[in-house]
């Protein structure tokens, strides 16, 4: 059996500046080694995850130990966000947290329908919020055995 490529990054998916410090803040508090992306949009997050725009050249099989995602995003809202990660052979078994300060019924079924692996509403209070995310990281980056991923398909002629 082959070893599982270690994956190299959070993608943080927040278009709120103050709660992309404070998710970043608290991740870098949980000792968390990966390093944080912080995509400001859904299209910037569709970008960095296909590697097209800003991030053509990305290597695309490089994906995301964990993705964040809100939900409320300009130019392309999380849900959307959601069915393309689910929808790519790459990155169809990503861990996605949904991390939202939503507490509409229809969110949270659109998104488990959608293929996210939680959803969480963010703490208002600053010590639950921390707290809420070191038990994500825990959770997801140290507990959670992910699948071993697989070579890329090859293209033959």
């Amino acid at each position: 059996m082959r070893a599982n490529p270690k994956r190299r990054c959070i993608l943080l998916v927040e278009d709120n500046a103050d709660d992309a410090a404070l998710t970043i803040g608290a991740l870098q508090s949980s000792r968390v080694a990966n390093e944080i992306v912080h995509a400001k949009d859904g299209a910037e997050a569709r970008d960095f995850l296909f590697g097209v725009g800003d991030f053509a050249g990305r290597d695309v099989c490089q994906v995301p130990d964990l993705v964040l995602l809100d939900l409320r995003l300009p130019k392309i809202d999380g849900i959307d966000v959601l069915r393309r990660i689910r929808s790519d052979d790459r990155t169809k078994q990503v861990p996605v947290v949904v991390l939202t300060s939503s507490g509409h019924e229809d969110d949270l079924i659109n998104s488990y329908d959608g293929g996210a692996n939680s959803y969480i509403r963010k703490p208002v209070n600053f010590e639950s919020f921390t707290k809420a995310i070191d038990d994500i990281s825990m959770y997801w980056l140290l507990v959670n055995e992910p699948p071993v991923r697989r070579d890329p398909p090859t293209l033959s002629i």
